[in-house]
C-alpha cells in the first residue's frame, strides 16, 4: 500500500509564516511535513515561493484559493501562480453567503466547479472546495456538501475537513465512502465533541488523538476508496502556540504509523 504524504495548512502559522516565510518553511520541514498547501493571496511571487519549497525540500500540496482568483478574469493570473509553484490542486476554501442560499445555489455551484474541472484539466491541475460547518445543515432533504458533490463533475476534489465536518454533526468516514476518488487531499483536523450548548471552540481544541475524529476508519477510507494523495494537517486552536502545535500533532500521526 503507497503511503499518503503529510502536509501542512500554511493557515495554521499563518502569523509565522507572515513575518518569517523563509524561516517558518525550515521550521515545518525540520517537524517532518512533506508538503505545504498555502491559503490565500500569496506572500511572495510564485518563483520566490518555488525557491524557498525547493530549498527546504518541501513541495506544494495545494492552495486555498479565494473564490474571487477563480473567476474568468482572474484566473489566468491564478493558474501561473500555481504553475509556479509546481500544485495541482486549486482548493476554494469557502463560497460568498449569496452563492449559497438556496438549493438552486448549490446547483449553480456544481455547475460552475464542474465548468472549472474542464478548463483545469488542460493545465494538468484540478479544482475543489473545503468544508466548513454549514455545509452538512440540510437544505430540504439534503445538505449542501451532497448537492455539490452529487451533481459535481467528478474531477471536482471533495477536500473533507474532518474536524469542521464532525462539529457541523457530519460523519466523516460516510463523507468519504459516499464520494470515492474524490477526497485527494484531506484536511486532518482534530475535534472533541461537546455537549448541546457547550463551547464549541473547546472542541478544536485537543490534538489528533484525543479528539473524536474516528481516526483509524478515516485513515482506512483514505488508503482504500478515497483516492487520497495527500493528508493536509491543520489546527487553529489557540490551544498550543502555532508551531508547537503542529509539531505536536505531526507526532501524534507518526505514533499512529502515519
Amino acid at each position: 500500500m503507497k503511503r499518503i504524504p503529510i502536509g501542512l495548512e500554511l493557515y495554521s502559522v499563518h502569523q509565522d509564516f507572515a513575518r518569517d516565510p523563509a524561516g517558518t518553511l525550515q521550521a515545518v520541514k525540520a517537524m517532518g511535513y512533506e508538503g505545504v498547501e498555502f491559503a490565500g493571496p500569496p506572500a511572495l511571487s510564485g518563483p520566490a515561493l518555488r525557491r524557498l519549497l525547493d530549498e527546504n525540500g518541501l513541495v506544494c500540496c495545494g492552495w486555498h484559493t479565494p473564490f474571487a482568483a477563480v473567476q474568468p478574469e482572474t484566473l489566468d493570473a491564478t493558474i501561473a501562480l500555481n504553475r509556479a509553484v509546481g500544485n495541482r490542486y486549486i482548493v476554494v476554501p469557502g463560497l460568498p453567503a449569496e452563492k449559497t442560499r438556496s438549493r438552486a445555489d448549490w446547483l449553480a455551484m456544481a455547475a460552475f466547479f464542474s465548468g472549472l474541472a474542464t478548463t483545469l484539466a488542460d493545465e494538468g491541475m484540478q479544482v475543489g472546495y473545503h468544508n466548513h460547518t454549514s455545509e452538512f445543515k440540510p437544505m430540504g432533504e439534503e445538505a449542501p456538501w451532497d448537492i455539490l458533490f452529487g451533481q459535481a463533475d467528478r474531477r471536482v476534489i471533495a477536500q473533507l475537513d474532518t474536524g469542521n465536518a464532525l462539529c457541523g454533526g457530519a460523519d466523516c468516514a460516510a463523507l468519504l465512502a459516499r464520494y470515492p476518488g474524490q477526497g485527494l487531499s484531506i484536511h486532518l483536523k482534530p475535534f472533541r465533541t461537546v455537549p448541546p450548548g457547550g463551547d464549541v471552540g473547546a472542541g478544536f481544541k485537543p490534538l489528533i488523538g484525543d479528539d473524536s475524529v474516528p481516526w483509524n476508519e478515516v485513515f482506512r477510507l483514505c488508503d482504500t476508496v478515497a483516492g487520497t494523495q495527500w493528508f493536509v494537517v491543520e489546527y487553529e486552536s489557540d490551544a498550543y502556540p502555532p508551531l508547537k502545535a503542529v509539531d505536536l500533532n505531526l507526532q501524534r500521526l507518526r505514533a499512529m504509523g502515519r
